[in-house]
């Protein structure tokens, strides 16, 4: 059985730069990640959604 776990690219949704990578399952979490990380254009902690 072949891995449910998709590769996703996360980007500030301030300055629109893709700054980190990572993973998710998609049959667990279907929905758009969102989370808080480091922006270092900003140098702050922004909101950073998944993008397609």
């Amino acid at each position: 059985m072949a891995s449910q776990r998709i590769k996703i690219t996360l980007a500030c949704t301030e300055c629109g730069d893709r700054n980190y990578t990572t993973t998710k399952n998609k049959r667990l979490h279907p929905e758009r990640m969102e989370v808080r990380k480091y922006c270092p254009r900003l140098k702050k902690y922004t909101i950073h959604k998944e993008t397609k």
